[in-house]
């Protein structure tokens, strides 16, 4: 464990720039920054700015910009936040995710109760004051579970060096490091080193490009993070070097590797700890072996030969970010058990009779994955598109006994499934999907229902009690009466039609508070048919991973649950 006085109670701030490409994994180089700090015993925060104008990430379609994740406070953030608490074990606040939007709500609020008094309102210094301030006032707020104050703070600025968007950001960090002085301050860049297969050179060009530009700006980057496909030359980083006036040492390569978990790994490897320590001043502290003996076991458990088959029906298939908490949490869940998942994306709509009308050939892989799966999930999500589909695949998951978790939305359409088809209820359906069917077996809450998209869902950390002992998840939660998970959703179960589920087997074993509200069923007779209304995914860690989860891959892979 650090000293603290190593630190003079000076926070130190640590800023992760990119160029070149966005999507260049300046998220998993945070993160794992943050892993080989914390296994040196300092004790961390991280922040996400995302210079786009949107309040925050509630209301983007998952097509735009991936998956919601979702905070014990309930703020809906960047999904690179999701990254940050599985890599560090820490639990962030909204206040953790900046955006353009949150900091002109701010500023122009003062500005309307007269807080400047009378002068002109400016991007300098006002926002970019209020960027620092915001940036300085999260730092301090604890994020472990020993509310212990943060000895370094890790900050993402979204985008690439260069974008408008992110300009007053850029100004507002060349202010900072005389703020908090500049041994206080380091900045990592990450640039691409492209490697054209015609000619097999390292390309630096680029990087040359985006770190002259970052420095025309009054931001010298310290460490250079060259991502490309295969391992750079020696050669390579001495040019860079030259060229960009960072020490060789500095000049760090991080090539495509086969799991994000390889990357602190790699960065011990590169002495990346002792120079960064040295850069802050700092003698480095002994490394717990404890932390590495558990990290490479984890990276050992992904070399298996037995797999296990998953498919996944949902909405927006297409773009993989979109399911990014939920893919984590099954490869936490088959790192455990020792097995290699093969996860197959199902879109719903190629299950449904208009496909096969239109394309058969289509309709008929899909269910060729959906027939040879050995679990089936579906996830959470919104809209009526594809539903069809996905209550089509629960259906035959419940019929052949195939393993079945539903999330959120997948509860949801598992009950409406059941509720048709065993309780033979006419027209039972989601107001969400037929705001006018007979049976309305998912309705909306009206207490969110405020006429606004943006943070008007049930959101964040909520209890659930269990009011049986006779449940697989009470036995996977470790016997607990009472859990806690974060949640995301508008629609739950209409209470009335409880009992009829509950003597017909489909058991709501678990409910919230109230016990109004359903949060668990589980089939009975069936070896795993299993429905959570929160959202698991978002509180599962690579080394431990989520109760429902890691049900359904044991289940899966036909192992007995304890």
């Amino acid at each position: 464990m650090i000293d603290n006085k190593l630190f003079n109670n000076q926070t130190k701030y640590i800023l992760v720039t990119g160029g070149v490409i966005s999507g260049i994994g300046k998220g998993i180089l945070t993160s794992s920054l943050g892993v080989v700090l914390k296994a040196h015993g300092v004790k961390l925060t991280a922040i996400k700015i995302d210079p786009y104008i949107n309040i925050d990430a509630g209301t983007f379609s998952p097509f735009e910009h991936g998956e919601v994740f979702v905070l014990d406070d309930g703020g809906e953030v960047d999904l690179d936040l999701g990254n940050y608490e599985r890599f560090l074990n820490v639990k962030l606040k909204k206040e953790n995710n900046i955006t353009t939007g949150k900091i002109y709500n701010k500023v122009i609020s003062k500005e309307r109760k007269g807080d400047y008094l009378g002068k002109t309102v400016q991007v300098v210094p006002h926002i970019t004051d209020e960027i620092q301030n915001w940036i300085e006032n999260v730092s301090k707020i604890p994020v472990d579970e020993n509310n212990d104050k943060p000895e370094v703070c890790l900050i993402e600025l979204g985008g690439t060096i260069g974008d408008i968007e992110g300009m007053a950001f850029v100004e507002a960090f060349r202010q900072f490091q005389y703020r908090v002085k500049k041994n206080n301050f380091c900045v990592f860049h990450v640039s691409l080193v492209i490697q054209p297969k015609s000619t097999s050179e390292d390309k630096t060009k680029p990087t040359q490009a985006t770190v002259r530009e970052l420095r025309s700006l009054g931001i010298n980057p310290d460490f250079i993070i060259c991502r490309c496909e295969k391992p750079i030359l020696d050669s390579t980083k001495e040019k860079i070097s030259i060229f960009c006036d960072v020490n060789k040492e500095n000049v760090i390569c991080l090539a495509d590797v086969s799991s994000i978990y390889e990357v602190p790994i790699s960065l011990l490897n590169q002495n990346v700890p002792q120079l960064l320590f040295e850069k802050l001043g700092l003698a480095q502290p002994k490394i717990n072996l404890d932390f590495l003996k558990n990290w490479n076991s984890l990276i050992d458990s992904q070399n298996c030969t037995k797999e296990v088959k998953i498919v996944l029906v949902g909405k927006y298939t297409k773009i993989e970010d979109s399911y990014a908490s939920v893919i984590k949490a099954l490869q936490h869940s088959s790192f455990e058990i020792r097995h290699k998942l093969k996860l197959f994306h199902v879109e719903g709509t190629d299950l449904e009779e208009a496909t096969k009308i239109n394309n058969l050939c289509q309709y008929e892989t899909a269910w060729k994955k959906v027939k040879s799966a050995q679990g089936l999930l579906i996830p959470g999500g919104f809209g009526t598109r594809g539903t069809d589909g996905k209550i089509q695949a629960i259906k035959w998951a419940r019929e052949y006994k195939i393993p079945f978790l539903g999330v959120c939305y997948g509860l949801q359409l598992a009950a409406i499934e059941f509720a048709r088809n065993v309780l033979k209820l006419e027209d039972a359906n989601s107001i969400e999907i037929n705001e006018n069917c007979k049976n309305p077996i998912v309705i909306d809450m009206p207490e969110h229902n405020q006429g606004s998209l943006g943070g008007t869902m049930r959101l964040g950390l909520r209890k659930t009690i269990f009011n049986t002992d006779d449940s697989i998840l009470k036995k996977l939660y470790g016997s607990k009466d009472v859990i806690e998970e974060r949640h995301r959703h508008r629609f739950e179960i209409n209470f009335p039609y409880v009992q009829k589920f509950n003597d017909a087997g489909f058991r709501f074993v678990g409910r919230d508070e109230s016990g109004k509200r359903m949060e668990i069923f589980e089939l009975k007779g069936h070896q795993y048919f299993v429905g959570v209304q929160y959202h698991p995914e978002y509180l599962s860690k690579p080394l431990k991973p989520s109760p429902p989860y890691f049900g359904l891959l044991k289940a899966a892979s036909e192992m007995q649950i304890k």
